[in-house]
């Protein structure tokens, strides 16, 4: 009966397995990960290296590419091409339709310059101008174009920016060039007989119309 009690113990004390402690399990749970991704430190500055160079790149491109072509600025450029369509001479335009081109296409500064104080002030010198003296046409449009954004509900307005005013611009601007070319002969004979900065200004409004609509 000892001999097996002994036999026993013997057993059992050569089956018992030791159970690391928390912090040994630690330490072998570093070290095991430590060995599948040792550290490199020449690796890792060149991998942040590659991308910082990647990041710039990135915020180069579209400034040096699309930044010319941003809505703002062809709005501008339809802007100053309207204001010097109503003052131009020579061309056979009707250029009432001048006046809901702008509105349509002119920059927000402007539109929210009109609409505050000051533009509300102008328009009355300028009525009250209109009333008691002599205007000339040229001066009529920018005037009635003034009004028309002041007065304008806003469901019209708020065809700026939307492709249903794109097309209604693009429609306007074809139709004014169509007038013309076809007053000229042709495109060509359009830089011949007619006044070069007019003929400009019309092919620079019907190209920024198409470039909104896209």
């Amino acid at each position: 009966m000892q001999t097996l009690s002994l036999s026993s113990t013997r057993a059992f004390s050569l089956h018992k397995t030791h159970l690391p402690s928390l912090n040994e399990a630690r330490v072998l749970h570093f070290t095991h990960n430590s060995s599948f991704f040792p550290f490199k430190p020449l690796r890792a500055s060149s991998n942040c290296k590659e991308m910082k160079l990647k990041k710039r790149l990135r915020g180069f491109g579209p400034v040096c590419y699309s930044a010319p072509f941003t809505p703002n600025n062809l709005q501008w450029i339809s802007t100053v091409s309207t204001a010097v369509l109503m003052f131009a001479k020579g061309t056979a335009i009707q250029k009432s339709f001048l006046v809901p081109l702008f509105a349509l296409q002119a920059t927000p500064n402007i539109i929210s310059w009109i609409k505050g104080e000051y533009g509300i002030w102008a328009a009355f010198l300028a009525l009250l101008v209109r009333l008691f003296f002599f205007i000339p046409g040229e001066l009529e449009l920018p005037f009635v174009a003034l009004l028309l954004v002041i007065v304008a509900p806003y469901q019209v307005m708020n065809l700026r920016g939307t492709q249903e005013g794109a097309i209604l611009s693009l429609v306007i601007a074809g139709y004014l060039a169509f007038q013309h070319c076809s007053w000229a002969g042709s495109l060509r004979k359009a830089f011949d007989r007619g006044p070069l900065v007019a003929t400009l200004a019309l092919i620079c409004t019907f190209t920024v119309s198409c470039l909104l609509l896209i």
